[in-house]
Order: C-alpha cells, then structure tokens, then sequence
C-alpha cells in the first residue's frame, strides 16, 4: 500500500514532512542598520530595540503566510479549518496532528472526484489502513432495463483503524452523497444503518 492510503494515526508520508525550517533572522537586524553615530547611544540603541521587537511578529506573519495552506506545517487550528472549507466536517482534534494532516492531505487529493468510487475506496483506505471494498446500484444500463432501486451504497473494510467506529463512520457518511443510502460493514459485522439493512441486496437482483 502507497503512504497516501496508510492508516490514520499510523505513519505520515513522506509528503507530508515538514520542510526544512529557514535559518532564523540575525540578531539586532534593525540596529545594525543605524549610522555609527547613533549606535554610540545605549539609549536610542534601546529605544530602537523596542520596535525591533514589535517588528519581529510582523514579520514572522510575513514569513510564514505562504505556509498557512500547506498541510505539512500549517498551525493545526488552521488544518482543521481548511479541512472543513474542503466540505470535511467529521475531522475531530482527538485524532492526533499526524492523523489531522493525513486526512487532509487525501481529502484535498480527492476533491475533484469527491462522491466517485475512487474517492471514496481512497478515503477508505487511509481511515481503515486496509484495502476496502465497495458495491453500489449504480452503472449503466440498457433502456428500459434500469432497475427500480440504483442508490445504494454498500462499504466493507476490516477495520477502523485508529479511529472508534462512531468516528469512522461519520467520516465516510461525510463523503457519501447524501441521496445514496448507505451500509458500512466493518469486519463482516454491520455498523451503520444499526438496524435497517438496504432494501435491494447488493449484488441482488
């Protein structure tokens, strides 16, 4: 298995390693910019160190802004933040960084196939850290010959991972379009509906 479908929680890919952090600004950096003159006066050397200090938060913000949408090294708050203008909203701060990251990383992947098969078995994949399998009513068929029921979906892993099953489910439901009814099986045993299977079997007729 690639290391963009490893389990939540488990490894974080190599992609996701944050870079290599910038050598930090000199010293006195503003200070040094005075004439000799005035670096002869401990007093206005003080004064100016005052704003010096102020100066470095302005441009720590500058330095880092092009960072904050990098998933590797953007400040967790703001993983979480984009996750949910990506249309994510499960994604919990229980799980850890690593797993915040990992989520993300996929989620963005994933966007422009989001609802496909191929999205959904990716994300399937990363929250269970197993191949999955699914079965779904839709395809194309002959006119005439649609069959009554088509949206259903039916996902089967061997584990949640990390991840408690209530959490996993809510993660998968999140990716699932919402007209398409659903049936999680987790290790052969049925975790979502909890008591309502699908009325067409997959695979049925």
């Amino acid at each position: 298995m690639n290391d963009a479908v490893t389990a939540v929680g488990q490894h974080v890919p190599e992609a996701l390693v944050p870079p290599t952090t910038p050598p930090a600004r000199r010293g006195d950096w503003l200070v040094n910019q005075l004439p000799a003159g005035m670096l002869a006066d401990d007093f206005f050397v003080r004064f100016v160190r005052i704003f010096q200090a102020q100066a470095e938060t302005l441009l720590a913000h500058a330095d880092t802004l092009p960072h904050l949408a990098d998933a590797r090294i953007a400040p967790i708050e703001m993983v979480r933040y984009m996750a949910r203008w990506l249309g994510t909203e499960s994604i919990d701060d229980s799980y850890g960084e690593a797993a915040q990251r990992a989520v993300l990383g996929m989620v963005a992947k994933t966007l422009p196939w989001r609802g496909t098969r191929y999205a959904l078995l990716r994300l399937l994949e990363l929250y269970s850290g197993a191949p999955a399998t699914l079965s779904e009513g839709g395809g194309v068929f002959e006119e005439n010959r649609v069959p009554d029921d088509v949206a259903w979906v039916r996902l089967e892993v061997t584990s949640t991972g990390p991840l408690p099953t209530d959490d996993f489910v809510a993660l998968v439901l999140d990716e699932v379009p919402a007209h398409v009814r659903t049936e999680i099986v987790v290790a052969g045993v049925r975790v979502w509906p909890a008591t309502t299977p699908l009325t067409t079997p997959p695979g049925g007729d």
